[in-house]
């Protein structure tokens, strides 16, 4: 028994000496429990070579490679929410300063009214430079954060697609607002410069008619005690007796004419006044013929006037007229005896023309009918590129003021005498001028 245990344990030392004898191939082979009957040729599993250091490196990289992605992650979507809270703020007050607008707050720019957009001047044209400048600094934002999404895509990290989408229709609203209000400010832009030109324009006539009377008033008017203190006599129904105003006429939208008239022509007094132009000899004229009333006509259109001027003496008449609706009213010593509308309605008054006294024109400063001929005396002829109040009326008519035309003033050396028979005399004081003098 003793000798056969002995044998066993040299047996397993010189198996244990055959193991350790084996050369190290660099592999590592897994032990595990076999039964006795089981089949001993089993394969044997390996593992791969792999050191405690390098497999702990490689993990710290990835950890730090995550850390970074999620770092500029937050950073991106952090500026994302920052520029979204700027554009809905701005967007919000656009469209508060939109609502002022159309419930009536928003007028005209004035020194106390609010920016809409916190930073767009008071003037229009800096407005106009502000907005194109705040749109341009939005783009080059927007721009920014594209750069910062193809970044972010590169570093692997993902860029929402409704953060996208939600600037991308913040901006459009935004650029919509801006473009409105750009429009509304060039529109109130021209406006502006239009009423400039217009008031410009009025200036210039009544600078024009002033200057014209200082120059007669330093002439010293003639044989006249002032300027417009003259007549124009017209004895004879004849077709080359004739008053001619040497000042044309601009385009106007109203008008007011006013003269001073004596008459006892019969049948009708004929035509005190023809303003022709190219292409339309009867531009206004105003006419009694025949045993017909008073004529207005306008662009060759007529209305019949309720004025009695046939009983030779003075009588000062008003006509009144706007292109609009053809409004129109008729003055006779101061009092308004009609009015109507639908003459000429929207039709302006054409300019560059001639304007005859005492004929009707056929054509353009010519070809008169004496038949048509006014007989009688004229003064004061006046011409306004507005429509006079009825005080303002009253005030001549009754001899407490005159009021020389800012488009046409009657002066000595505006009228020219055609005719033998036709003259310019001195023209009787107001007060004698009056009907119940």
């Amino acid at each position: 028994m003793g000798t056969r245990m002995l044998s066993l344990w040299c047996g397993f030392l010189s198996f244990c000496a055959l193991i350790c004898a084996q050369p190290d191939d660099g592999k590592r082979y897994i032990c595990r429990a076999v039964a006795i009957s089981g089949d001993a040729g089993c394969p044997v599993t390996l593992l791969p070579d792999l050191s405690a250091g390098s497999q702990e490196e490689e993990l710290r990289n990835t950890v730090m490679q995550l850390r970074e992605t999620i770092v500029q992650q937050k950073d991106t979507i952090s500026k994302q929410l920052g520029t979204i809270n700027e554009l809905t703020t701005k967007l919000s007050l656009c469209a508060s300063a939109a609502s002022d607008r159309k419930s009536g707050k928003g007028g005209a720019w004035g020194k106390d009214k609010q920016n809409t957009m916190g930073d767009v001047p008071t003037d229009p044209n800096d407005s106009i430079d502000s907005l194109g400048k705040t749109m341009q600094g939005l783009k080059e934002r927007l721009e920014n954060l594209e750069q910062q999404q193809m970044r972010a895509n590169l570093s692997g990290a993902s860029f929402p697609s409704e953060l996208r989408e939600l600037l991308q229709r913040r901006l459009g609203e935004l650029e919509k607002q801006l473009l409105k209000k750009v429009s509304s400010l060039e529109e109130e832009k021209s406006q502006l410069s239009n009423a400039t030109a217009a008031y410009r324009l009025k200036t210039e006539s009544t600078l024009n008619a002033l200057v014209e009377r200082i120059s007669e008033l330093e002439k010293g008017g003639g044989d006249f005690k002032s300027p417009e203190q003259f007549k124009l006599s017209l004895p004879q129904r004849t077709n080359y007796l004739y008053g001619r105003i040497t000042k044309s006429l601009p385009e106007m939208y109203a008008f007011t004419l006013c003269m001073w008239i004596k008459s006892s022509a019969s049948p009708g007094v004929g035509t005190p006044f023809s303003y022709g132009v190219p292409g339309q000899a009867n531009e206004i004229v105003l006419i009694e013929w025949g045993n017909n009333p008073i004529e207005l006509l306008i662009n060759d259109k007529v209305a019949q006037l309720p004025l009695e001027v046939r009983d030779g003496k003075w009588h000062h008449i008003c006509i009144c007229w706007t292109t609009r609706d053809g409004q129109w009213d008729a003055y006779q010593d101061g009092n308004k005896l009609g009015a109507g509308d639908n003459l000429a309605a929207w039709h302006p008054i054409k300019p560059g023309g001639v304007i005859i006294l005492g004929q009707e024109q056929d054509v353009v400063g010519g070809r008169f009918d004496a038949g048509q001929a006014f007989v009688g005396e004229l003064s004061q002829v006046n011409i306004w590129d507005r429509v006079l109040k009825p005080a303002e009326i009253r005030s001549m008519a009754n001899c407490s003021a005159y009021l020389a035309g800012n488009v046409v003033a009657w002066l000595p050396g505006s009228v020219e005498v055609f005719g033998r028979g036709a003259s310019k005399r001195p023209l009787e004081v107001c007060q004698e001028r009056l009907p119940n003098f």
